[in-house]
């Protein structure tokens, strides 16, 4: 098994050009917003002396060639530079946001599951008829419906309305932040089930039509057992790569929805330093988001090498 795992390596090699590039776009991109970071920090203190001092002392007067290599150094370095707005390392800003992110991201990933592998079972076992037309309109008005939308909804209807769960923050203890987490992880599970279960009913409906699930069938296997046993691993097989793709856009998703449940995560840290022109908060957020991305990516492909013996990337790299 190790051995078909020996892409890993090289394909973290082949990671590093891309976070290079990555940084290069979100560095210049950031420095394109509107504003400036001195005025935002002194308010209604600014003066063009006081501006232009501490612009200086922030290094915003360097030429932006110039800044960037700054950003780089202390990069290779292991600093990603000092917060403009919470003045604190920007490291230990991130660092203390990602739990609350990757904690949200896990809770909607197994949300999504549990609403995918149900429905999908129960449109594919029977295409064509009523409950498969409700999937799939389900799915429809899944893909349809704004993730922020979708969150206000559940905020109005299961917090506000029926008082079942808190309509913003994290909780103080380990054992209220799921209870916290829920709505704003079921609003992402929503907005991922439908392509999950899209692809798992095409790919459910091609097993059950293949020989072996037949010769299961003759052998005496029905109902959960041959799903269980024979179905849903090979059908599981094309939607991982779904699911991969899917978490990636979904931390995209999770910025905004985290803000909309005042949740202190990375979100809401690169939100309030988009509002503050916090351009360090800003660029350490996006590398660390696209730091993640990558990582998807790689375990995708070991999760599909590990579920589908046919697959061997690692003679794929060799080539």
């Amino acid at each position: 098994m190790l051995d078909r795992l020996r892409f890993v390596p090289a394909r973290l090699l082949q990671s590093v050009p891309v976070v290079f590039g990555v940084t290069v776009v979100v560095f210049f991109m950031v420095h394109l917003l509107p504003g400036n970071p001195a005025l935002t920090i002194l308010g209604q203190t600014a003066t063009p002396d006081r501006v232009a001092a501490l612009n200086t002392q922030l290094g915003l007067d360097k030429p932006l060639v110039d800044q960037y290599f700054i950003f780089l150094g202390r990069l290779f370095r292991g600093s990603l530079g000092d917060s403009l707005t919470y003045q604190r390392p920007v490291l230990e800003l991130v660092l203390q946001a990602i739990p609350i992110t990757l904690s949200l991201l896990v809770f909607a990933l197994v949300l999504s599951l549990v609403i995918s592998v149900p429905l999908a079972a129960l449109a594919a076992t029977a295409p064509g008829r009523g409950r498969d037309l409700a999937v799939r309109v389900f799915t429809l008005l899944g893909q349809g419906m704004p993730q922020f939308w979708v969150g206000i909804m559940l905020i109005l209807l299961l917090g506000v309305k029926l008082r079942l769960f808190p309509v913003g923050g994290y909780g103080m203890t380990f054992g209220e932040h799921p209870y916290y987490l829920f709505l704003p992880a079921l609003t992402l599970a929503i907005a991922m089930s439908p392509t999950t279960i899209r692809s798992l009913r095409a790919s459910t409906i091609n097993v059950l039509g293949s020989d072996y699930v037949g010769t299961a069938r003759s052998k005496g296997a029905a109902g959960v057992s041959l799903f269980r046993g024979h179905v849903l691993r090979n059908a599981a097989i094309p939607t991982v790569s779904i699911i991969g793709v899917n978490l990636g856009y979904l931390v995209g998703g999770s910025l905004v929805i985290e803000k909309v449940f005042a949740i202190p995560g990375l979100g809401s840290l690169m939100i309030n330093a988009i509002f503050t022109r916090d351009f360090p908060t800003i660029q350490a957020v996006a590398l660390f988001v696209a730091l993640f991305v990558i990582v998807v990516g790689i375990l995708t492909d070991v999760v599909y090498t590990l579920i589908d013996p046919r697959v061997d990337l690692s003679s794929k790299e060799r080539a």
